[in-house]
């Protein structure tokens, strides 16, 4: 098995906005493909941010590729996420303003 965390710290007043789009926009698209959600937290920063990560599944590290292969070919979805930053501003507007930070981690097991 393959796990990855993506995280992401988000400023207060944009975590319902960009829960929604999760929601709404990349939790399909990514079902669609294979991926398997193991769940999705936040946790509410002393800075006035939001600390968001998901733990997502794979059988493999090449099956994860291949997800996120035909999750960026996706045309149509792309242009769902191209419109959902222009609605909010252009793309370097939401790093600059409202999400501050965005790690993509493997995570190991020390379970044996």
């Amino acid at each position: 098995m393959f796990y990855r965390r993506k995280l992401y710290i988000v400023k207060k007043e944009f975590v319902d906005i960009f829960n929604a789009h999760f929601n709404n926009t990349n939790l399909p698209n990514q079902l669609k493909y294979g991926a398997r959600l193991t769940g999705r937290w936040m946790k509410e920063n002393a800075d006035n941010t939001v600390e968001i990560f998901a733990i997502w599944e794979y059988d493999s590290y090449e099956e994860y590729l291949e997800v996120e292969s035909k999750v960026r070919g996706d045309m149509a979805h792309v242009k769902r996420v191209q419109d959902w930053y222009q609605k909010n501003g252009g793309k370097e507007h939401v790093y600059e303003n409202y999400i501050l930070e965005v790690r993509n981690e493997e995570l190991k097991s020390t379970v044996k």
